[in-house]
């Protein structure tokens, strides 16, 4: 059901963002406050850096043949869909915030709000089939070539960019509820918003922690079967533990990044129809900014814990890529 707005709302708008004041078409000030100046530019470093570090990973997986594996190939799917949150949302979201589309859902906004959909879906899903990856890789390691081949991770990308697409698309054309609901419109709005968060987030982030909770028993067995096989040797126990304590670390920062950056905003999608007034924009906006940054944090999680893509990555930096010759090059 479509927003309204009346000349009291007046005050609570221009308060709610430091960029707009009220009209009709909620149009940016004529002179934007030093908070807004500086909100913009914070978010335009975001952008730059999102971009930068999932474009340095892309080059790396491209250029070095040691890096053409298969679970590189899922890294790359993710840093392209990284890449172009960094490049289309970013700016899109920038040029045009929650704070204008709130109320006023003409094209551009459509256009915003599904690109904004499916590249964060597609990188919602690739997560989830890179734990996949991983869970073959540590728990089955004598299968993992076998099951985890080319053609599975090709699968994979594929499916993972057309649900994203379907995704979009559909939240587009049903509505996706994101004001006060009134009337008759709260059983559809409870309906599309519950479902679309089910499916788009919450089932993701159910096999994942599932997943890594697996992945995490599992290694923590062989460790504890490795401890014991050489106990007597002190040395050996010292370094288990310090792989038992770095695996934990890891999936911790995994998980713990992707939920913080992500459940805050499901959460407030869920349940602001049974709120019967208008969410706070601010904090909508908020948290949709929470859920892009994710994107920018992927590249740092994904590719800068493994030492090939840290030399990958100074190789590019210091501009020998360009001399040429370092495709077969060892990265250590």
């Amino acid at each position: 059901m479509e927003q309204r707005m009346t000349v009291n709302d007046t005050y609570t708008v221009y308060n709610l963002h430091p960029c707009y004041e009220f009209s009709t078409s909620n149009i940016f000030t004529s002179q934007p406050s030093i908070l807004c100046v500086s909100l913009y530019v914070f978010l335009g470093l975001l952008a730059v850096l999102t971009t930068c570090g999932n474009l340095l990973v892309i080059i790396s997986i491209i250029y070095f043949k040691q890096l053409h594996t298969s679970t590189n190939y899922l890294i790359l799917s993710l840093a392209v869909a990284d890449l172009l949150v960094g490049v289309l949302v970013f700016p899109l979201s920038m040029a045009f915030t929650v704070t204008s589309c709130f109320y006023h859902e003409g094209f551009f906004c459509k256009v915003r709000g599904s690109f904004d959909i499916t590249l964060s879906q597609a990188s919602i899903l690739h997560l989830c089939c890179i734990s996949i990856d991983r869970y073959y890789a540590i728990c089955q390691p004598l299968s993992y070539k076998c099951k985890i081949n080319d053609r599975v991770i090709g699968i994979m990308i594929l499916v993972s960019w057309g649900i994203s697409a379907l995704i979009g698309i559909g939240i587009i054309i049903a509505g996706f509820n994101q004001g006060k609901c009134e009337d008759g419109c709260l059983l559809d709005a409870l309906i599309s918003t519950t479902v679309g968060c089910i499916f788009s987030f919450f089932v993701p982030a159910i096999i994942m922690l599932s997943i890594y909770l697996k992945i995490f028993l599992v290694a923590q067995r062989q460790a504890n079967s490795i401890q014991n096989t050489i106990c007597q040797n002190r040395n050996s126990g010292i370094t288990v533990s310090k792989m038992e304590r770095k695996a934990t670390k890891t999936l911790a920062i995994v998980m713990g990044v992707f939920l913080l950056c992500w459940t805050p905003y499901f959460l407030c999608i869920i349940f602001q129809p049974l709120i019967y007034d208008i969410t706070p924009i601010a904090l909508i906006e908020t948290l949709n900014w929470f859920t892009l940054f994710n994107s920018m944090l992927n590249p740092f999680i994904y590719a800068f814990f493994y030492r090939h893509f840290r030399s990958s990555f100074k190789i590019i930096i210091s501009g020998k890529i360009v001399q040429g010759g370092f495709e077969n090059s060892k990265l250590l």
